[in-house]
Protein backbone atom coordinates (compact mmCIF):
# COMPACT_ATOMS: atom_id res chain seq x y z
CA UNK A 1 0.00 0.00 0.00
CA UNK A 2 3.00 2.32 0.44
CA UNK A 3 3.16 2.45 -3.37
CA UNK A 4 -0.40 3.80 -3.69
CA UNK A 5 0.29 7.46 -4.42
CA UNK A 6 -0.77 9.85 -7.17
CA UNK A 7 1.40 9.86 -10.29
CA UNK A 8 4.26 12.42 -9.85
CA UNK A 9 3.97 13.72 -13.42
CA UNK A 10 0.20 14.18 -13.08
CA UNK A 11 0.75 15.92 -9.74
CA UNK A 12 3.14 18.42 -11.32
CA UNK A 13 0.44 19.25 -13.87
CA UNK A 14 -2.14 19.39 -11.07
CA UNK A 15 -0.05 21.95 -9.17
CA UNK A 16 0.29 24.13 -12.27
CA UNK A 17 -3.43 23.82 -12.98
CA UNK A 18 -4.36 24.69 -9.39
CA UNK A 19 -2.07 27.75 -9.34
CA UNK A 20 -3.60 29.11 -12.54
CA UNK A 21 -7.12 28.51 -11.27
CA UNK A 22 -6.35 30.34 -8.02
CA UNK A 23 -5.05 33.34 -9.95
CA UNK A 24 -8.16 33.36 -12.11
CA UNK A 25 -10.33 33.19 -9.00
CA UNK A 26 -8.55 36.24 -7.55
CA UNK A 27 -8.94 38.17 -10.80
CA UNK A 28 -12.63 37.26 -10.93
CA UNK A 29 -13.21 38.37 -7.33
CA UNK A 30 -11.31 41.63 -7.84
CA UNK A 31 -13.14 42.34 -11.08
CA UNK A 32 -16.58 41.76 -9.54
CA UNK A 33 -15.71 43.84 -6.46
CA UNK A 34 -14.33 46.78 -8.44
CA UNK A 35 -17.35 46.61 -10.76
CA UNK A 36 -19.84 46.84 -7.87
CA UNK A 37 -17.83 49.65 -6.24
CA UNK A 38 -17.71 51.58 -9.51
CA UNK A 39 -21.50 51.44 -9.83
CA UNK A 40 -21.81 52.91 -6.34
CA UNK A 41 -18.97 55.45 -6.24
CA UNK A 42 -19.41 56.78 -9.78
CA UNK A 43 -23.17 57.09 -9.42
CA UNK A 44 -23.98 54.63 -12.20
CA UNK A 45 -26.36 52.66 -10.00
CA UNK A 46 -28.28 55.76 -8.92
CA UNK A 47 -28.64 56.99 -12.51
CA UNK A 48 -29.57 53.59 -13.95
CA UNK A 49 -32.09 53.06 -11.16
CA UNK A 50 -33.64 56.46 -11.93
CA UNK A 51 -33.81 55.58 -15.63
CA UNK A 52 -35.52 52.28 -14.83
CA UNK A 53 -38.03 54.03 -12.55
CA UNK A 54 -38.76 56.50 -15.34
CA UNK A 55 -39.57 53.58 -17.65
CA UNK A 56 -42.02 51.94 -15.22
CA UNK A 57 -43.37 52.74 -11.76
CA UNK A 58 -43.93 49.01 -11.14
CA UNK A 59 -41.23 47.82 -8.68
CA UNK A 60 -41.66 44.20 -9.85
CA UNK A 61 -40.66 45.25 -13.38
CA UNK A 62 -37.87 47.51 -12.17
CA UNK A 63 -35.91 44.51 -10.84
CA UNK A 64 -35.46 42.68 -14.20
CA UNK A 65 -34.86 45.96 -16.06
CA UNK A 66 -32.13 46.99 -13.62
CA UNK A 67 -30.60 43.49 -13.78
CA UNK A 68 -30.51 43.69 -17.56
CA UNK A 69 -28.06 46.58 -17.32
CA UNK A 70 -26.13 45.80 -14.14
CA UNK A 71 -25.99 42.01 -14.46
CA UNK A 72 -25.79 41.95 -18.26
CA UNK A 73 -22.74 44.19 -18.36
CA UNK A 74 -21.03 42.21 -15.59
CA UNK A 75 -21.67 38.98 -17.50
CA UNK A 76 -20.12 40.42 -20.68
CA UNK A 77 -17.07 41.70 -18.77
CA UNK A 78 -16.55 38.29 -17.15
CA UNK A 79 -17.21 36.28 -20.32
CA UNK A 80 -13.60 36.25 -21.66
CA UNK A 81 -12.35 35.17 -18.22
CA UNK A 82 -15.02 32.48 -18.02
CA UNK A 83 -14.10 31.23 -21.50
CA UNK A 84 -10.42 30.97 -20.57
CA UNK A 85 -11.12 29.35 -17.20
CA UNK A 86 -13.74 26.80 -18.26
CA UNK A 87 -12.73 26.09 -21.87
CA UNK A 88 -9.18 27.11 -22.81
CA UNK A 89 -7.40 26.05 -19.61
CA UNK A 90 -9.01 22.58 -19.25
CA UNK A 91 -8.17 21.87 -22.91
CA UNK A 92 -4.61 23.09 -22.39
CA UNK A 93 -4.20 20.57 -19.54
CA UNK A 94 -5.94 17.82 -21.55
CA UNK A 95 -8.77 17.57 -19.04
CA UNK A 96 -11.66 18.76 -21.20
CA UNK A 97 -13.38 16.89 -24.02
CA UNK A 98 -15.98 19.60 -24.65
CA UNK A 99 -16.49 21.18 -28.06
CA UNK A 100 -16.76 24.95 -28.44
CA UNK A 101 -20.39 24.50 -29.48
CA UNK A 102 -21.04 22.50 -26.32
CA UNK A 103 -19.40 25.19 -24.20
CA UNK A 104 -21.52 27.93 -25.77
CA UNK A 105 -24.66 25.85 -25.22
CA UNK A 106 -23.72 25.30 -21.57
CA UNK A 107 -23.16 29.03 -21.14
CA UNK A 108 -26.59 29.77 -22.59
CA UNK A 109 -28.27 27.19 -20.34
CA UNK A 110 -26.36 28.38 -17.29
CA UNK A 111 -27.24 32.00 -18.00
CA UNK A 112 -30.93 31.11 -18.36
CA UNK A 113 -31.08 29.04 -15.16
CA UNK A 114 -28.97 31.45 -13.08
CA UNK A 115 -30.88 34.41 -14.49
CA UNK A 116 -34.29 32.99 -13.60
CA UNK A 117 -33.22 31.85 -10.13
CA UNK A 118 -31.41 35.12 -9.48
CA UNK A 119 -34.44 37.12 -10.61
CA UNK A 120 -36.72 35.09 -8.31
CA UNK A 121 -34.41 35.64 -5.33
CA UNK A 122 -34.04 39.37 -5.94
CA UNK A 123 -37.77 39.90 -6.54
CA UNK A 124 -38.52 38.35 -3.15
CA UNK A 125 -35.69 40.14 -1.33
CA UNK A 126 -36.69 43.54 -2.70
CA UNK A 127 -40.36 42.83 -2.02
CA UNK A 128 -39.58 42.29 1.68
CA UNK A 129 -37.20 45.28 1.64
CA UNK A 130 -40.10 47.46 0.52
CA UNK A 131 -42.66 45.83 2.83
CA UNK A 132 -40.53 45.54 5.97
CA UNK A 133 -37.44 47.78 5.80
CA UNK A 134 -36.52 47.15 9.45
CA UNK A 135 -36.82 43.34 9.62
CA UNK A 136 -36.40 42.43 5.93
CA UNK A 137 -33.23 40.43 6.65
CA UNK A 138 -35.18 37.93 8.78
CA UNK A 139 -37.77 37.23 6.06
CA UNK A 140 -35.13 37.13 3.35
CA UNK A 141 -33.20 34.51 5.33
CA UNK A 142 -36.33 32.38 5.82
CA UNK A 143 -37.04 32.53 2.09
CA UNK A 144 -33.47 31.56 1.15
CA UNK A 145 -33.52 28.57 3.49
CA UNK A 146 -36.85 27.32 2.10
CA UNK A 147 -35.53 27.76 -1.44
CA UNK A 148 -32.38 25.83 -0.51
CA UNK A 149 -34.45 22.85 0.68
CA UNK A 150 -36.69 22.96 -2.40
CA UNK A 151 -33.70 23.03 -4.74
CA UNK A 152 -32.12 20.11 -2.89
CA UNK A 153 -35.31 18.13 -3.49
CA UNK A 154 -36.02 19.22 -7.08
CA UNK A 155 -32.52 19.63 -8.57
CA UNK A 156 -32.03 15.95 -9.56
CA UNK A 157 -35.30 15.89 -11.53
CA UNK A 158 -35.57 19.48 -12.79
CA UNK A 159 -32.15 21.17 -12.94
CA UNK A 160 -29.52 18.46 -13.48
CA UNK A 161 -31.22 17.03 -16.62
CA UNK A 162 -30.90 20.46 -18.26
CA UNK A 163 -27.12 20.01 -18.39
CA UNK A 164 -26.61 16.23 -18.44
CA UNK A 165 -28.27 13.02 -19.57
CA UNK A 166 -29.01 10.37 -16.97
CA UNK A 167 -29.91 6.73 -17.45
CA UNK A 168 -30.37 3.85 -14.99
CA UNK A 169 -27.42 1.46 -14.95
CA UNK A 170 -28.21 -1.57 -17.11
CA UNK A 171 -27.61 -5.29 -16.74
CA UNK A 172 -23.90 -4.87 -17.44
CA UNK A 173 -23.62 -3.25 -14.02
CA UNK A 174 -26.08 -5.48 -12.15
CA UNK A 175 -23.50 -6.52 -9.55
CA UNK A 176 -22.42 -2.92 -8.93
CA UNK A 177 -26.02 -1.72 -8.57
CA UNK A 178 -26.77 -4.50 -6.09
CA UNK A 179 -23.68 -3.71 -4.02
CA UNK A 180 -24.41 0.02 -3.94
CA UNK A 181 -28.05 -0.51 -2.97
CA UNK A 182 -26.95 -2.88 -0.21
CA UNK A 183 -24.45 -0.26 0.95
CA UNK A 184 -27.24 2.34 1.04
CA UNK A 185 -29.47 -0.02 3.06
CA UNK A 186 -26.67 -0.53 5.59
CA UNK A 187 -26.47 3.25 5.90
CA UNK A 188 -30.23 3.43 6.48
CA UNK A 189 -30.74 5.38 3.25
CA UNK A 190 -33.37 4.68 0.62
CA UNK A 191 -32.36 5.57 -2.93
CA UNK A 192 -34.62 5.86 -5.93
CA UNK A 193 -32.03 4.26 -8.21
CA UNK A 194 -28.46 4.22 -9.52
CA UNK A 195 -27.85 6.40 -12.59
CA UNK A 196 -25.08 6.97 -15.09
CA UNK A 197 -24.27 10.58 -16.03
CA UNK A 198 -22.66 11.50 -19.36
CA UNK A 199 -19.65 13.37 -17.97
CA UNK A 200 -17.36 12.22 -20.78
CA UNK A 201 -18.81 14.65 -23.33
CA UNK A 202 -17.35 17.49 -21.26
CA UNK A 203 -14.42 16.15 -19.24
CA UNK A 204 -12.09 13.27 -18.47
CA UNK A 205 -12.60 13.91 -14.73
CA UNK A 206 -14.55 11.37 -12.67
CA UNK A 207 -17.18 11.92 -10.02
CA UNK A 208 -19.95 10.26 -8.03
CA UNK A 209 -22.66 11.72 -5.84
CA UNK A 210 -25.67 10.98 -3.70
CA UNK A 211 -28.17 13.68 -4.66
CA UNK A 212 -31.70 14.70 -3.83
CA UNK A 213 -33.89 14.53 -0.76
CA UNK A 214 -36.60 12.01 0.10
CA UNK A 215 -38.17 10.51 -3.00
CA UNK A 216 -35.70 12.21 -5.35
CA UNK A 217 -32.60 10.79 -3.62
CA UNK A 218 -30.47 8.82 -6.07
CA UNK A 219 -26.92 7.64 -6.68
CA UNK A 220 -25.22 9.25 -9.67
CA UNK A 221 -22.04 7.86 -11.23
CA UNK A 222 -20.11 9.59 -13.98
CA UNK A 223 -19.47 7.42 -17.04
CA UNK A 224 -15.80 8.38 -16.64
CA UNK A 225 -15.86 6.79 -13.18
CA UNK A 226 -17.53 3.63 -14.47
CA UNK A 227 -14.95 3.30 -17.22
CA UNK A 228 -11.77 3.80 -15.17
CA UNK A 229 -12.58 2.56 -11.64
CA UNK A 230 -13.07 -0.96 -10.33
CA UNK A 231 -16.29 -2.07 -8.64
CA UNK A 232 -14.53 -2.10 -5.26
CA UNK A 233 -13.23 1.44 -5.80
CA UNK A 234 -16.65 2.77 -6.79
CA UNK A 235 -18.17 1.10 -3.72
CA UNK A 236 -15.55 2.79 -1.52
CA UNK A 237 -16.25 6.20 -3.08
CA UNK A 238 -20.01 5.80 -2.51
CA UNK A 239 -19.44 4.68 1.08
CA UNK A 240 -17.94 8.11 1.68
CA UNK A 241 -20.99 9.83 0.15
CA UNK A 242 -23.40 7.71 2.18
CA UNK A 243 -21.55 8.65 5.36
CA UNK A 244 -23.04 12.13 5.06
CA UNK A 245 -26.50 10.57 5.40
CA UNK A 246 -25.43 8.46 8.38
CA UNK A 247 -23.88 11.47 10.11
CA UNK A 248 -26.88 13.72 9.31
CA UNK A 249 -24.52 16.13 7.59
CA UNK A 250 -27.14 17.57 5.24
CA UNK A 251 -29.41 18.99 7.99
CA UNK A 252 -26.31 19.93 9.96
CA UNK A 253 -24.86 21.88 7.04
CA UNK A 254 -28.24 23.49 6.42
CA UNK A 255 -28.26 24.60 10.05
CA UNK A 256 -24.78 26.11 9.75
CA UNK A 257 -25.81 27.75 6.47
CA UNK A 258 -28.92 29.17 8.16
CA UNK A 259 -26.84 30.63 10.99
CA UNK A 260 -24.31 32.21 8.64
CA UNK A 261 -27.03 33.51 6.32
CA UNK A 262 -28.94 35.21 9.13
CA UNK A 263 -25.72 36.79 10.48
CA UNK A 264 -24.70 37.87 6.98
CA UNK A 265 -28.11 39.33 6.20
CA UNK A 266 -28.15 41.22 9.49
CA UNK A 267 -24.76 42.77 8.72
CA UNK A 268 -25.98 43.63 5.23
CA UNK A 269 -29.00 45.38 6.78
CA UNK A 270 -26.67 47.54 8.90
CA UNK A 271 -24.52 48.49 5.91
CA UNK A 272 -27.61 49.15 3.78
CA UNK A 273 -29.06 51.46 6.46
CA UNK A 274 -25.84 53.48 6.30
CA UNK A 275 -25.33 53.24 2.53
CA UNK A 276 -28.79 54.32 1.36
CA UNK A 277 -28.43 57.99 2.40
CA UNK A 278 -24.67 58.02 1.76
CA UNK A 279 -25.04 57.04 -1.91
CA UNK A 280 -28.17 59.13 -2.40
CA UNK A 281 -30.85 56.46 -2.79
CA UNK A 282 -34.46 57.30 -1.97
CA UNK A 283 -35.11 54.19 0.13
CA UNK A 284 -33.65 50.83 1.14
CA UNK A 285 -36.10 49.11 -1.23
CA UNK A 286 -34.79 50.92 -4.30
CA UNK A 287 -33.29 48.44 -6.77
CA UNK A 288 -30.24 50.69 -7.21
CA UNK A 289 -28.99 49.47 -3.81
CA UNK A 290 -28.23 46.04 -5.35
CA UNK A 291 -24.45 46.63 -5.83
CA UNK A 292 -24.20 47.54 -2.14
CA UNK A 293 -26.12 44.43 -1.10
CA UNK A 294 -24.04 42.22 -3.40
CA UNK A 295 -20.73 43.73 -2.30
CA UNK A 296 -21.49 43.54 1.43
CA UNK A 297 -22.73 39.95 1.40
CA UNK A 298 -19.85 38.95 -0.89
CA UNK A 299 -17.27 40.35 1.54
CA UNK A 300 -19.01 38.56 4.43
CA UNK A 301 -18.87 35.26 2.52
CA UNK A 302 -15.15 35.71 1.88
CA UNK A 303 -14.50 36.40 5.57
CA UNK A 304 -16.39 33.32 6.81
CA UNK A 305 -15.21 31.03 3.99
CA UNK A 306 -12.21 29.64 5.94
CA UNK A 307 -14.51 28.79 8.87
CA UNK A 308 -17.05 27.11 6.58
CA UNK A 309 -14.28 25.15 4.88
CA UNK A 310 -12.78 24.05 8.21
CA UNK A 311 -16.17 22.77 9.33
CA UNK A 312 -16.65 20.97 6.00
CA UNK A 313 -13.19 19.36 6.18
CA UNK A 314 -14.06 18.01 9.63
CA UNK A 315 -17.26 16.40 8.33
CA UNK A 316 -15.46 15.04 5.26
CA UNK A 317 -12.78 13.48 7.47
CA UNK A 318 -15.52 11.71 9.45
CA UNK A 319 -16.99 10.49 6.16
CA UNK A 320 -13.60 9.06 5.17
CA UNK A 321 -13.41 7.22 8.49
CA UNK A 322 -16.89 5.78 7.91
CA UNK A 323 -15.95 4.61 4.40
CA UNK A 324 -12.85 2.86 5.73
CA UNK A 325 -14.75 1.18 8.57
CA UNK A 326 -17.72 0.16 6.40
CA UNK A 327 -15.80 -1.31 3.47
CA UNK A 328 -12.84 -2.58 5.50
CA UNK A 329 -10.67 -2.05 2.40
CA UNK A 330 -8.21 0.78 3.09
CA UNK A 331 -5.97 -0.18 0.16
CA UNK A 332 -8.94 0.02 -2.22
CA UNK A 333 -10.00 3.37 -0.79
CA UNK A 334 -6.47 4.76 -1.11
CA UNK A 335 -6.30 3.47 -4.68
CA UNK A 336 -9.59 5.19 -5.55
CA UNK A 337 -8.36 8.48 -4.07
CA UNK A 338 -5.05 8.31 -5.94
CA UNK A 339 -6.90 7.54 -9.16
CA UNK A 340 -9.22 10.52 -8.58
CA UNK A 341 -6.23 12.80 -8.03
CA UNK A 342 -4.63 11.65 -11.29
CA UNK A 343 -7.78 11.64 -13.40
CA UNK A 344 -9.18 14.96 -12.10
CA UNK A 345 -5.82 16.75 -11.87
CA UNK A 346 -6.47 17.38 -8.17
CA UNK A 347 -3.51 18.69 -6.17
CA UNK A 348 -2.85 16.04 -3.52
CA UNK A 349 -0.61 18.07 -1.20
CA UNK A 350 -1.37 21.81 -1.41
CA UNK A 351 0.37 24.40 0.71
CA UNK A 352 -1.14 24.73 4.21
CA UNK A 353 -2.53 28.22 3.56
CA UNK A 354 -4.27 26.99 0.43
CA UNK A 355 -5.87 24.12 2.33
CA UNK A 356 -6.95 26.41 5.18
CA UNK A 357 -8.42 29.04 2.91
CA UNK A 358 -9.88 27.15 -0.05
CA UNK A 359 -10.30 23.40 0.60
CA UNK A 360 -13.67 22.08 1.76
CA UNK A 361 -12.26 18.50 1.73
CA UNK A 362 -9.03 17.30 3.31
CA UNK A 363 -6.34 17.16 0.60
CA UNK A 364 -6.14 13.78 -1.10
CA UNK A 365 -2.61 13.24 0.23
CA UNK A 366 -3.90 13.42 3.82
CA UNK A 367 -6.84 11.16 2.97
CA UNK A 368 -4.52 8.51 1.55
CA UNK A 369 -2.35 8.81 4.68
CA UNK A 370 -5.45 8.18 6.80
CA UNK A 371 -6.15 4.99 4.83
CA UNK A 372 -2.56 3.84 5.46
CA UNK A 373 -2.94 4.57 9.17
CA UNK A 374 -6.19 2.59 9.26
CA UNK A 375 -4.44 -0.40 7.68
CA UNK A 376 -1.68 -0.35 10.29
CA UNK A 377 -4.12 -0.38 13.22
Amino acid sequence: MENITPNPERQEKARQYARLNRRLMLVNLALSGVYALAWLLLGWSKHWSAAVQALTPNPWLQVPLYLLGFGGLLYLINLPLSWYESYVLPHRFELSTQTLRGWVLDQAKGLAVAGLLGLLILEVIYAVLRASPQSWWIWATVFLLILNVLLGYLAPVLLFPIFNKFKPLGEDYAELVERLKHLAERAGTRVQGVYEMDMSRRTKAANAALTGLGRTRRIILGDTLLKEFSTDEIEAVLAHELAHQVHKDIPLLMGVSALLTVVGMFLVSLVMAWGVPYFGFASIGEIGTLPLLMLTFGVFQLVVMPLENAFSRWREKLADQYALQTTGKPAVYASALARLADQNLAEADPEPWVEWLLYDHPPIGKRIAMARQYLSQ
